[in-house]
């Protein structure tokens, strides 16, 4: 199964729009979402603090920023799975 995390922060709209994008485009019997908080984590507040929200493969580093629809989360998933 393939394993994305969304990264971004609580009542951040653009992150739940970014979610509801993701729930409406995705297989979630082939990919698990994890929705990661960067306010939990200085290393990722740093990195992402401007960009979220943020899709991203955590095993090769690989992400989407926002904005994005379901075909280019189809894209991006198909991408991963080519590698």
């Amino acid at each position: 199964m393939l394993q994305l995390q969304l990264l971004g922060t609580l009542g951040c709209h653009l992150c739940d729009d970014a979610e509801q994008v993701l729930l409406s485009s995705l297989d979630l019997n082939c990919v698990q979402v994890e929705i990661i908080d960067i306010a939990e984590s200085d290393a990722l507040f740093e990195r992402f603090g401007m960009r979220i929200p943020v899709l991203r493969h955590e095993s090769s580093d690989s992400c989407l920023d926002w904005p994005f629809q379901g075909t280019e989360v189809t894209h991006f998933v198909q991408g991963l799975r080519a590698e």
